[in-house]
């Protein structure tokens, strides 16, 4: 008697419940139906969802160099596939307008201000000839996928939003304001479409002594509109403005952290709010990390005092409303050897620096706030903040553009909404082209040499300067 064949509603179900990237790779590869699910894009979307991308090292905003996981990391065979990949140089962005076209690619003023998700946020100074009077004051951003190479140029901040800026600017003086993306999946109006992973959102936030403003700009709609709230919050004084130097995110909102209160922004619901610290947890906010914890709750690790910033306090969260936050210290301490210093959080992992001693070597660590586990990520030159991470697929079946441009991506749309992948092409030194299905498993990955960082392909041009061949690979780049 023949076995009954298993539904395909029951086989999407069980792979999308395989742990890692590697093992859909493999399911994918042992036979012609598994293949067939595993290739349509929207078992690709669920699967993306349902498991976030991988940490693969950390992008130097100032150099403009990649430096990817190594190994022992569990990440270094991707991290090894994307270095050779990806074009950290940015050699694809637009070029500046006149008078500046003249300006050779590799230095145009392009200042990397965040990395999330894939993406990466830039911006430039505007020309002074805009005509507005506002060039200084808002810069020209654009948002791109260095892996598929597609950007998209922000458009200006409306006139009107812009003078109301410039107005309160004048009127209140001093100010703290910074640029940065938003995490996907916290709208769901942008979750119920099926072009979500390339929408993203772009927010402009500027703090004042009497007043919090925000533009937002929506990928979706192609437009910025100005936050939405029912009233300012009063900030103290300026003498603690000047904290609001590092931002957090942890489940939905945005942190900044002063040595007397948290301003709160919950990005679904586009509202500041104040939010009380922990008792007796008064600290610069370089110095704390905020994590995402279980059930909506978040976790605040704060230094001891008198320990010279080795141990950390633990403090939990109630969730909920900010406004009604209760807070509970842990019984567990963390203690950092000795040479380490903590630089923010990422998700459930803390970020941490280690200068190098008899017993650790000197790079970037991660530990994990529920495991924690001590990971080496690279040896990094440079101190690893939260909005230098880079998490993303590598090049396989599983990765898809992140930032939608006239740029085609090379995956093409079959019959059924099957993605094609084709085989890999080997094109020259620099790596290879197409969607490579085993990079995950098989990729080289950077030794230890080349820890100084990849600055990317340049646009086909080899891997990127100062950046040694990955392991095995002969003088040409390509094991």
């Amino acid at each position: 008697m023949a076995s009954l064949a298993i539904p395909d509603e029951l086989l999407v179900d069980i792979l999308l419940r395989l742990p890692t990237p590697e093992d859909l790779i493999r399911a994918s590869a042992a036979c012609v139906s598994f293949r067939r699910l595993i290739t349509d894009r929207s078992f690709l979307r669920r699967f993306r969802k349902i498991h976030p991308p991988p940490l693969l090292g950390f992008l130097d905003p100032v150099v403009r160099r990649f430096h990817p996981a190594v190994r022992p990391h569990p990440s270094a065979p991707a991290a090894g596939a994307v270095a050779l990949a990806a074009d950290f140089s940015f050699a694809f962005l637009p070029a500046p307008g006149p008078p500046f076209a003249f300006i050779p690619a590799p230095a145009r003023d392009w200042t990397v201000r965040e990395v999330r998700d894939g993406r990466v946020l830039l911006d430039r100074p505007r020309r002074h000839d805009s005509g507005d009077g506002l060039g200084p004051l808002f810069n020209e951003m654009v948002v791109c996928d260095p892996l598929h190479r597609q950007y998209l140029l922000l458009p200006p901040i409306p006139d009107d939003m812009a003078a109301s800026v410039a107005d309160h600017l004048m009127i209140y003086g001093q100010s703290f304001a910074e640029t940065f993306l938003v995490p996907p999946g916290v709208d769901e109006e942008e979750a119920a479409t099926a072009t979500e992973e390339t929408s993203f959102r772009v927010i402009w936030v500027v703090l004042l002594q009497a007043k919090q403003m925000a533009l937002v700009f929506s990928s979706r709609t192609g437009q910025w509109r100005a936050l939405t709230r029912s009233e300012s919050l009063p900030l103290p004084d300026f003498t603690w403005m000047a904290c609001f130097r590092s931002r957090h995110y942890a489940h939905g909102c945005f942190y900044w952290i002063s040595g007397e209160k948290l301003l709160v922004l919950d990005i679904q619901r586009m509202e500041f709010s104040m939010a009380d610290h922990p008792p007796c947890a008064r600290a610069p906010s370089d110095d704390v990390a905020i994590a995402e914890a279980g059930q909506g709750t978040i976790r605040m690790f704060v230094p001891t005092p008198n320990t010279a910033r080795r141990s950390f306090t633990v403090w939990r969260n109630n969730g909920g409303i900010s406004t009604q936050w209760q807070w509970q210290m842990e019984n567990e301490t963390i203690l950092l050897p000795s040479g380490s210093l903590l630089t923010g959080a990422v998700g459930r992992h803390l970020l941490l620096y280690h200068v190098g001693s008899s017993s650790i070597r000197r790079g970037c660590y991660t530990r994990g706030v529920d495991t924690f586990q001590f990971e080496r990520v690279c040896g990094s030159a440079s101190l690893p903040k939260p909005s230098h991470v880079y998490c993303n697929f590598p090049p396989s079946l599983l990765s898809s553009p992140t930032v939608s441009s006239a740029t085609p991506h090379a995956d093409v749309r079959g019959e059924g909404g099957a993605v094609q992948v084709p085989e890999p092409q080997e094109v020259d030194a620099g790596g290879m082209e197409g969607s490579v299905l085993s990079v995950a498993a098989e990729a080289p990955s950077p030794n230890d040499e080349a820890e100084a960082g990849c600055g990317g392909r340049g646009g086909g041009a080899g891997a990127g300067a100062g950046a040694e061949p990955p392991e095995g690979a002969g003088a040409g780049g390509v094991a």
